[in-house]
Protein backbone atom coordinates (compact mmCIF):
# COMPACT_ATOMS: atom_id res chain seq x y z
CA UNK A 1 0.00 0.00 0.00
CA UNK A 2 1.16 3.51 -0.86
CA UNK A 3 0.07 6.77 0.73
CA UNK A 4 -0.88 9.84 -1.26
CA UNK A 5 -1.26 13.30 0.22
CA UNK A 6 -4.43 15.07 -0.92
CA UNK A 7 -4.51 18.85 -1.45
CA UNK A 8 -6.16 19.34 1.96
CA UNK A 9 -3.41 17.32 3.67
CA UNK A 10 -5.44 14.14 4.15
CA UNK A 11 -3.80 10.78 3.43
CA UNK A 12 -5.24 8.60 0.66
CA UNK A 13 -4.47 4.88 0.90
CA UNK A 14 -3.54 3.69 -2.58
CA UNK A 15 -3.75 -0.01 -3.48
CA UNK A 16 -1.67 -0.81 -6.56
CA UNK A 17 -1.28 -4.19 -8.23
CA UNK A 18 -0.12 -5.61 -11.55
CA UNK A 19 2.43 -4.66 -14.17
CA UNK A 20 2.25 -2.47 -17.22
CA UNK A 21 0.80 0.97 -17.97
CA UNK A 22 -0.89 2.64 -15.02
CA UNK A 23 -4.66 2.99 -14.79
CA UNK A 24 -6.61 4.55 -11.92
CA UNK A 25 -9.97 3.09 -10.90
CA UNK A 26 -12.65 5.44 -9.54
CA UNK A 27 -15.37 3.32 -7.94
CA UNK A 28 -19.10 3.95 -7.86
CA UNK A 29 -21.47 5.01 -5.10
CA UNK A 30 -22.61 2.77 -2.25
CA UNK A 31 -19.58 0.48 -2.63
CA UNK A 32 -15.82 0.28 -2.03
CA UNK A 33 -12.92 -1.04 -4.08
CA UNK A 34 -13.64 -4.48 -2.58
CA UNK A 35 -16.51 -4.91 -5.04
CA UNK A 36 -14.08 -4.47 -7.96
CA UNK A 37 -11.56 -7.15 -7.04
CA UNK A 38 -12.45 -9.27 -10.11
CA UNK A 39 -11.95 -6.32 -12.44
CA UNK A 40 -8.64 -5.45 -10.80
CA UNK A 41 -7.44 -9.06 -11.01
CA UNK A 42 -8.41 -9.39 -14.67
CA UNK A 43 -6.61 -6.19 -15.64
CA UNK A 44 -3.51 -6.68 -13.50
CA UNK A 45 -1.71 -8.93 -15.98
CA UNK A 46 -1.72 -6.04 -18.49
CA UNK A 47 -1.81 -2.91 -16.31
CA UNK A 48 -0.69 -1.53 -12.99
CA UNK A 49 -4.11 -0.87 -11.47
CA UNK A 50 -4.26 1.89 -8.87
CA UNK A 51 -7.40 1.75 -6.70
CA UNK A 52 -8.39 3.84 -3.72
CA UNK A 53 -11.47 4.11 -1.57
CA UNK A 54 -13.20 7.42 -1.97
CA UNK A 55 -13.61 9.34 1.26
CA UNK A 56 -15.71 8.05 4.11
CA UNK A 57 -15.04 4.38 3.31
CA UNK A 58 -12.83 1.77 4.98
CA UNK A 59 -9.24 3.10 4.90
CA UNK A 60 -10.14 6.44 3.31
CA UNK A 61 -10.03 9.77 5.18
CA UNK A 62 -13.20 11.55 6.28
CA UNK A 63 -15.05 13.51 3.66
CA UNK A 64 -14.64 17.27 3.46
CA UNK A 65 -17.78 19.23 4.26
CA UNK A 66 -19.80 20.71 2.72
CA UNK A 67 -19.38 17.94 0.17
CA UNK A 68 -18.62 18.76 -3.47
CA UNK A 69 -17.59 16.64 -6.44
CA UNK A 70 -14.66 19.06 -6.79
CA UNK A 71 -13.15 17.45 -3.67
CA UNK A 72 -13.30 14.08 -5.45
CA UNK A 73 -11.53 15.59 -8.43
CA UNK A 74 -8.83 17.01 -6.17
CA UNK A 75 -8.22 13.54 -4.71
CA UNK A 76 -8.11 11.93 -8.16
CA UNK A 77 -5.67 14.60 -9.27
CA UNK A 78 -3.38 13.78 -6.34
CA UNK A 79 -3.47 10.07 -7.26
CA UNK A 80 -2.68 10.82 -10.92
CA UNK A 81 0.22 13.05 -9.94
CA UNK A 82 1.61 10.48 -7.50
CA UNK A 83 1.39 7.53 -9.91
CA UNK A 84 2.08 9.31 -13.19
CA UNK A 85 -0.91 7.43 -14.64
CA UNK A 86 -2.92 9.14 -17.36
CA UNK A 87 -5.54 6.41 -17.86
CA UNK A 88 -8.72 6.31 -15.77
CA UNK A 89 -11.65 3.90 -15.41
CA UNK A 90 -14.81 5.26 -13.80
CA UNK A 91 -18.03 3.45 -12.91
CA UNK A 92 -21.40 5.02 -12.12
CA UNK A 93 -20.78 7.98 -9.77
CA UNK A 94 -17.07 7.31 -10.23
CA UNK A 95 -17.68 7.83 -13.94
CA UNK A 96 -19.27 11.19 -13.19
CA UNK A 97 -16.24 12.16 -11.07
CA UNK A 98 -13.82 11.03 -13.77
CA UNK A 99 -15.68 12.80 -16.58
CA UNK A 100 -15.79 16.05 -14.60
CA UNK A 101 -12.09 15.56 -13.82
CA UNK A 102 -11.26 15.18 -17.51
CA UNK A 103 -12.25 18.82 -17.96
CA UNK A 104 -9.26 19.95 -15.89
CA UNK A 105 -6.88 17.06 -15.15
CA UNK A 106 -4.25 15.50 -17.48
CA UNK A 107 -6.25 12.39 -18.42
CA UNK A 108 -5.37 10.82 -21.78
CA UNK A 109 -7.69 7.81 -21.87
CA UNK A 110 -10.96 7.60 -19.98
CA UNK A 111 -13.05 4.42 -19.89
CA UNK A 112 -16.51 4.95 -18.41
CA UNK A 113 -19.08 2.30 -17.61
CA UNK A 114 -22.65 3.49 -16.94
CA UNK A 115 -21.51 6.98 -15.96
CA UNK A 116 -24.03 8.56 -13.57
CA UNK A 117 -25.17 11.77 -15.23
CA UNK A 118 -28.23 14.01 -15.32
CA UNK A 119 -28.66 15.13 -18.92
CA UNK A 120 -31.68 16.86 -20.43
CA UNK A 121 -33.87 16.02 -17.45
CA UNK A 122 -33.12 12.31 -17.19
CA UNK A 123 -33.23 10.26 -15.07
CA UNK A 124 -36.23 11.57 -13.17
CA UNK A 125 -35.20 12.59 -9.66
CA UNK A 126 -38.74 12.68 -8.26
CA UNK A 127 -37.86 9.92 -5.79
CA UNK A 128 -35.22 11.98 -3.98
CA UNK A 129 -37.59 13.69 -1.53
CA UNK A 130 -39.04 10.33 -0.49
CA UNK A 131 -35.49 9.02 -0.10
CA UNK A 132 -34.58 11.97 2.11
CA UNK A 133 -37.65 11.33 4.25
CA UNK A 134 -36.90 7.62 4.68
CA UNK A 135 -33.27 8.29 5.59
CA UNK A 136 -34.29 10.99 8.05
CA UNK A 137 -36.64 8.54 9.75
CA UNK A 138 -33.94 5.86 9.96
CA UNK A 139 -35.89 3.51 7.66
CA UNK A 140 -32.90 2.13 5.78
CA UNK A 141 -34.65 -0.78 4.05
CA UNK A 142 -37.35 1.54 2.74
CA UNK A 143 -34.68 4.02 1.59
CA UNK A 144 -32.78 1.30 -0.30
CA UNK A 145 -36.01 0.20 -1.96
CA UNK A 146 -36.77 3.77 -3.03
CA UNK A 147 -33.34 4.47 -4.49
CA UNK A 148 -33.18 1.07 -6.23
CA UNK A 149 -36.45 1.79 -8.03
CA UNK A 150 -35.44 5.37 -8.76
CA UNK A 151 -32.20 4.28 -10.42
CA UNK A 152 -33.38 1.05 -12.06
CA UNK A 153 -36.31 2.57 -13.90
CA UNK A 154 -36.27 -0.22 -16.48
CA UNK A 155 -36.80 -3.02 -13.97
CA UNK A 156 -40.17 -4.69 -13.49
CA UNK A 157 -39.33 -4.93 -9.78
CA UNK A 158 -39.33 -1.13 -9.56
CA UNK A 159 -43.09 -1.26 -10.21
CA UNK A 160 -43.84 -3.66 -7.36
CA UNK A 161 -45.51 -2.26 -4.23
CA UNK A 162 -43.07 -0.38 -2.01
CA UNK A 163 -43.91 -2.64 0.93
CA UNK A 164 -42.81 -5.71 -1.04
CA UNK A 165 -39.61 -4.04 -2.23
CA UNK A 166 -38.85 -2.90 1.30
CA UNK A 167 -39.21 -6.46 2.60
CA UNK A 168 -36.79 -7.71 -0.05
CA UNK A 169 -34.31 -4.96 0.80
CA UNK A 170 -34.55 -5.81 4.50
CA UNK A 171 -33.21 -9.27 3.67
CA UNK A 172 -30.55 -7.81 1.34
CA UNK A 173 -29.31 -5.56 4.13
CA UNK A 174 -28.34 -8.65 6.12
CA UNK A 175 -25.70 -9.58 3.53
CA UNK A 176 -22.17 -8.10 3.70
CA UNK A 177 -22.60 -6.00 0.57
CA UNK A 178 -26.09 -5.01 1.66
CA UNK A 179 -24.85 -3.78 5.03
CA UNK A 180 -22.12 -1.80 3.30
CA UNK A 181 -24.57 -0.21 0.86
CA UNK A 182 -26.97 0.58 3.68
CA UNK A 183 -24.24 2.22 5.75
CA UNK A 184 -23.11 4.28 2.75
CA UNK A 185 -26.60 5.29 1.63
CA UNK A 186 -26.57 8.74 3.29
CA UNK A 187 -23.30 9.44 1.47
CA UNK A 188 -24.77 8.12 -1.78
CA UNK A 189 -27.62 10.58 -1.35
CA UNK A 190 -25.17 13.49 -1.35
CA UNK A 191 -23.55 12.07 -4.48
CA UNK A 192 -26.87 11.79 -6.31
CA UNK A 193 -27.56 15.42 -5.42
CA UNK A 194 -24.18 16.41 -6.91
CA UNK A 195 -25.06 14.68 -10.18
CA UNK A 196 -28.31 16.62 -10.30
CA UNK A 197 -26.60 19.90 -9.38
CA UNK A 198 -24.33 19.50 -12.42
CA UNK A 199 -27.10 18.45 -14.75
CA UNK A 200 -28.03 20.04 -18.06
CA UNK A 201 -26.83 19.59 -21.61
CA UNK A 202 -24.13 17.18 -22.73
CA UNK A 203 -22.46 20.27 -24.21
CA UNK A 204 -20.96 20.89 -20.76
CA UNK A 205 -18.44 18.14 -21.59
CA UNK A 206 -17.43 19.37 -25.04
CA UNK A 207 -14.12 20.54 -23.59
CA UNK A 208 -12.96 16.99 -22.75
CA UNK A 209 -9.88 16.28 -24.88
CA UNK A 210 -9.12 12.73 -23.68
CA UNK A 211 -9.85 9.62 -25.70
CA UNK A 212 -13.10 8.42 -24.13
CA UNK A 213 -14.78 5.01 -24.19
CA UNK A 214 -18.45 5.30 -23.19
CA UNK A 215 -19.53 1.77 -22.32
CA UNK A 216 -22.91 0.78 -20.95
CA UNK A 217 -24.80 -2.41 -20.25
CA UNK A 218 -27.62 -3.55 -22.51
CA UNK A 219 -29.48 -4.73 -19.39
CA UNK A 220 -28.86 -1.51 -17.46
CA UNK A 221 -31.32 1.42 -17.43
CA UNK A 222 -31.71 2.87 -20.92
CA UNK A 223 -30.79 6.40 -19.94
CA UNK A 224 -27.11 5.41 -19.70
CA UNK A 225 -27.03 4.59 -23.41
CA UNK A 226 -28.96 7.77 -24.23
CA UNK A 227 -26.53 9.91 -22.22
CA UNK A 228 -23.49 8.25 -23.77
CA UNK A 229 -24.83 8.84 -27.28
CA UNK A 230 -25.26 12.54 -26.50
CA UNK A 231 -21.75 12.75 -25.03
CA UNK A 232 -20.26 11.06 -28.09
CA UNK A 233 -21.69 13.80 -30.29
CA UNK A 234 -19.90 16.57 -28.38
CA UNK A 235 -16.66 14.96 -27.16
CA UNK A 236 -14.26 14.95 -30.07
CA UNK A 237 -12.49 11.68 -29.24
CA UNK A 238 -15.34 9.63 -27.81
CA UNK A 239 -16.76 6.30 -28.88
CA UNK A 240 -19.64 4.24 -27.48
CA UNK A 241 -20.04 0.56 -26.70
CA UNK A 242 -23.09 -1.39 -25.53
CA UNK A 243 -22.24 -4.65 -23.73
CA UNK A 244 -24.78 -7.43 -24.44
CA UNK A 245 -26.56 -8.81 -21.40
CA UNK A 246 -24.63 -6.58 -18.98
CA UNK A 247 -26.29 -4.99 -15.96
CA UNK A 248 -25.15 -1.88 -14.09
CA UNK A 249 -22.88 -3.99 -11.86
CA UNK A 250 -21.23 -5.84 -14.77
CA UNK A 251 -17.93 -4.01 -14.39
CA UNK A 252 -17.56 -5.52 -10.90
CA UNK A 253 -18.41 -8.99 -12.26
CA UNK A 254 -15.84 -8.25 -14.99
CA UNK A 255 -16.83 -10.56 -17.88
CA UNK A 256 -14.31 -10.76 -20.76
CA UNK A 257 -16.80 -9.14 -23.15
CA UNK A 258 -16.45 -5.97 -21.07
CA UNK A 259 -12.91 -6.21 -19.70
CA UNK A 260 -11.18 -7.05 -22.98
CA UNK A 261 -12.55 -4.04 -24.93
CA UNK A 262 -11.60 -1.76 -22.03
CA UNK A 263 -8.07 -3.20 -22.01
CA UNK A 264 -7.80 -2.81 -25.79
CA UNK A 265 -8.95 0.81 -25.52
CA UNK A 266 -6.43 1.58 -22.79
CA UNK A 267 -3.53 0.27 -24.88
CA UNK A 268 -4.58 1.65 -28.27
CA UNK A 269 -2.65 4.58 -29.78
CA UNK A 270 -4.10 7.93 -28.80
CA UNK A 271 -6.33 9.56 -31.39
CA UNK A 272 -4.36 11.97 -33.53
CA UNK A 273 -5.11 15.66 -33.15
CA UNK A 274 -7.32 17.16 -35.81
Amino acid sequence: MQHVTAPDGATIALHSTGTGPGVVLVHGGGVTIEEYRRLIARLSDRFTVHAYNRRGRLDAPARREPYSVEHEIDDLGAVLEHTGARNVIGHSYGGFVALRAALRLPIERLALYDAALYIDGTPDGAYLDALDEALGAGRTARAVAIVAAGVNTHSAVSRWPLSVRTAICRVFLRTPIGRRMGDLLPMTMFEIRQVQAHGGSADAYAGVTADVLLACGASAPGYFEEHHAKLARVIARARTMVVPGARHDAIAIAPPRLVDPIADFLTAPLTASA
